[in-house]
């Protein structure tokens, strides 16, 4: 059955920011649509399954913490299994001299992390939705004013027209992947080109194995290096240290041939011969994410402007939103930060009256 091209609202991208902002848009009667170029939903949320399917190991986005309402709150709503992120235990400290224990965990902070992975929220806000609104496999192409009065949406599969469209991917991204032609101000333009997308140029590492030997040593699996290729290391373990794990930043143009054996060598100098064999080996390098980063992602370094005011005012005659993490005034690269962003979207859209019944579009990826 084929589609409506004409909707009140599209949302681009189906990651927290853009589920957020559908949710909020369908709960209000808004007929909303939200675009996703992916497979799946969740963007930056991502996880690896692991033998336990009430279990995984996250790849992507991972925790939340105090203050952070949102995102309790929706996990609570959901009946989403959190627990706290493993605290106990002394930090290594990994230089060119070899290494150093130093007294307690240096790096953690109180904080929660989901049980069966970050995705969760993700499928969470998704369940929400009319399986009509959600479609997947679906990149934008294509954003401009139509001529009467709404923006075209372009679409491998055609053409959709709304009276908003909601940009719930980061900017950079954005501006590279979607042709909008000269209908952005300039200043908006720049912005957007020059905005960091948050873990764009991180590869996040992760080693599973049948337990958590660390802690046994008194080590909270936290360290510091300033060798690497990790050069900051975290337990990631599960409820109860199962299934157990350790993960670590890089940055993204030290992955390449040899990578995997450097990383378990580290880990091995670190925590003992016992991390040289880990079960599994997970490397997400989100910079060679075709739907996260865009090819200018390393050289995207100025965090000072997320949360633009440009990025809290519509364009395009006040028809185009931006609502991903990148553009939150709070929390900022966080799920937190994704979920007000969306949130604020959707607010601002339905702050214009409904005139006629006209449609709302949101479009989507993240």
């Amino acid at each position: 059955m084929p589609h409506r091209d004409s909707h009140d609202v599209i949302v681009v991208g189906a990651g927290a920011s853009g589920l957020a902002a559908a949710t909020a848009l369908h709960a209000a009667g808004r007929d909303t649509v939200c675009l996703e170029a992916r497979d799946r939903t969740g963007g930056r949320l991502l996880s690896a399954p692991t033998a336990d399917p009430e279990r995984a190991l996250d790849l992507g986005a991972t925790w939340f913490w105090d203050g952070e309402e949102r995102v309790r709150t929706l996990a609570a709503r959901a009946g989403i299994e959190t627990f706290e992120q493993h605290l106990t235990g002394d930090t290594i400290l990994q230089e060119a001299t070899g290494t150093r224990r130093l007294a307690g965990n240096l790096i953690d902070a109180p904080s929660r992390r989901f049980a069966a992975g970050s995705p969760s929220i993700a499928a969470a806000l998704a369940a929400a939705l009319p399986g009509d609104t959600l479609r997947l496999n679906t990149p934008v192409t294509a954003i401009h004013p139509d001529g009467q009065g709404r923006l075209a949406v372009g679409t491998p599969d055609g053409t959709l027209h709304a009276e908003h469209v909601i940009l719930a991917v980061p900017p950079a991204l954005a501006l590279e992947r979607i042709e909008f032609g000269d209908a952005l101000p300039a200043d908006l333009v720049g912005l957007a080109r020059s905005t960091p997308v948050w873990m764009g140029a991180v590869a996040k590492v992760v080693a599973q194995y049948p337990a958590a030997f660390w802690r046994e040593e008194g080590l909270a699996g936290a360290a510091f290096s300033r060798t690497g290729p990790l050069e900051e290391i975290r337990d990631m373990s599960g409820p109860d240290g199962r299934p157990a794990a350790l993960f670590g930043f890089a940055h993204a143009r030290t992955v390449g041939a040899g990578f995997d054996n450097a990383v378990t060598a580290q880990l091995a100098q670190l925590f003992g011969p016992a991390a040289a064999t880990p079960d599994i080996l997970h490397v997400q390098d989100w910079s060679t994410e075709p739907w996260t980063s865009p090819s200018t992602v390393r050289r995207l370094a100025d965090y000072s402007l997320f949360g633009h005011s440009l990025y809290q005012r519509p364009t395009l005659d006040g028809r185009l939103h931006w609502a991903s993490t990148e553009t939150a005034t709070e929390h900022s690269g966080h799920i937190e930060g994704a979920l007000a962003a969306g949130e604020r979207a959707a607010r601002a859209v339905l702050a214009v009256p409904d005139v006629l019944n006209s449609r709302i579009v949101v479009a989507g990826r993240e």
